[in-house]
C-alpha cells in the first residue's frame, strides 16, 4: 500500500499501459484530454471535469463518454494515492467500437502565485474550445517566450486581440469589474469555477475584447490554471500596478470552491 504520487503512473482502460498503448498515443495525436489537481482522493470541478470530457468526445468522435466510467478509472489509477496531479487522456483508434481512457498519475504540482511576465505572441490555438492534443505551438511559444526572459507566452490573435497564455486562462481588472477576454479560448475548469462566482463576492464578472494597445487601461491582471491564481506584473512594456484587495478576492473566491470526492 502507498498514499504517495508515483514519478508516472500511466494505465490504459484500468491496466497497466504496455507498449502497444504508448506506441499508439505516440502515432495518433487526435485525442483530447483533462487535466486537475487531486487532494485527500477530491476533485475542484470534477463534474466540469466530466462535462468537458463527454463534449469533447462527442464532437471529435461522435459518441459521448460516461462520466462514471472515467471516474471509476481515475480511483483505479490513484490507489491509496490521496494527493496528485492526475490526467484523462481519450482516445478512439480506428476500428474500436469505445473510445480508450489513459490515465496518468504523477505527483501533486505545488500552488503557484509568483507574479508572472508573459510576452505576447501572434498565435492562437486551433479548435481553442477543446483540450486536445498536438500542443506542439503552445510550447514553443512558451519556450521563445522563456528565453527572452519572460514566464509564458500570451497567445494573441489579428489586431492584437487578446486570447490567453500559453498554459492558463488571464483575467483583467479595469477598476469596475473583472474582464475575461472574448476571444476564442479553452475555458479552464479554474475560470469556468470563478466566472460565475465573481459577482457574489462584489467583483462583477465580464467577458469583453481585449486588446494589446488596451492593456495600460487596466489596473491588474492575472492568470487562473488547476493550479490556482496568480497575479501578472507586466505584459511586454506594459507594467500593472496590481490592487492587492482585488487579487486577495480572487484568490479567496477560488480557494473556496469545494472539493469532490472521485
Amino acid at each position: 500500500m502507498t498514499t504517495t504520487a508515483p514519478h508516472l503512473l500511466i494505465e490504459v482502460d484500468g491496466r497497466p499501459a504496455t507498449e502497444a498503448d504508448l506506441r499508439l498515443r505516440a502515432l495518433d495525436t487526435y485525442g483530447h484530454f483533462t487535466a486537475m489537481q487531486v487532494r485527500g482522493g477530491r476533485v475542484r470541478g470534477l463534474a466540469l471535469h466530466l462535462a468537458r470530457l463527454d463534449a469533447a468526445t462527442k464532437e471529435l468522435f461522435g459518441a459521448g463518454l460516461d462520466g462514471e466510467r472515467v471516474r471509476a478509472l481515475l480511483r483505479h489509477a490513484l490507489g491509496d494515492v490521496r494527493d496528485a496531479s492526475a490526467r484523462v487522456y481519450v482516445h478512439w483508434p480506428e476500428g474500436t467500437a469505445d473510445a480508450t481512457l489513459m490515465v496518468t498519475v504523477r505527483p501533486p504540482a505545488a500552488p503557484d502565485d509568483r507574479a508572472q511576465s508573459l510576452m505576447s505572441v501572434p498565435y492562437q490555438r486551433p479548435v481553442p474550445h477543446i483540450k486536445h492534443l498536438g500542443g506542439f505551438a503552445q510550447i514553443h511559444y512558451g519556450r521563445v517566450a522563456e528565453r527572452a526572459g519572460f514566464d509564458d507566452a500570451l497567445l494573441t490573435g489579428p489586431g492584437g486581440v487578446v486570447a490567453e497564455s500559453s498554459i492558463a486562462n488571464i483575467g483583467f481588472w479595469d477598476g469596475g469589474s473583472v474582464v475575461w477576454p472574448d476571444a476564442p479560448v479553452l475555458t479552464g475548469i479554474a475560470m469556468a469555477l470563478l466566472e460565475p462566482r465573481l459577482p457574489a463576492a462584489g467583483l462583477p464578472s465580464v467577458r469583453r475584447e481585449v486588446t494589446l494597445a488596451d492593456l495600460s487601461r487596466y489596473r491588474t491582471a492575472f492568470v487562473t490554471n488547476s493550479r490556482g491564481v496568480a497575479p501578472v506584473a507586466r505584459i511586454d512594456d506594459t507594467v500593472f500596478p496590481g490592487d492587492a484587495a482585488v487579487l486577495k478576492t480572487v484568490t479567496e473566491v477560488y480557494d473556496g470552491v469545494e472539493w469532490d470526492r472521485l
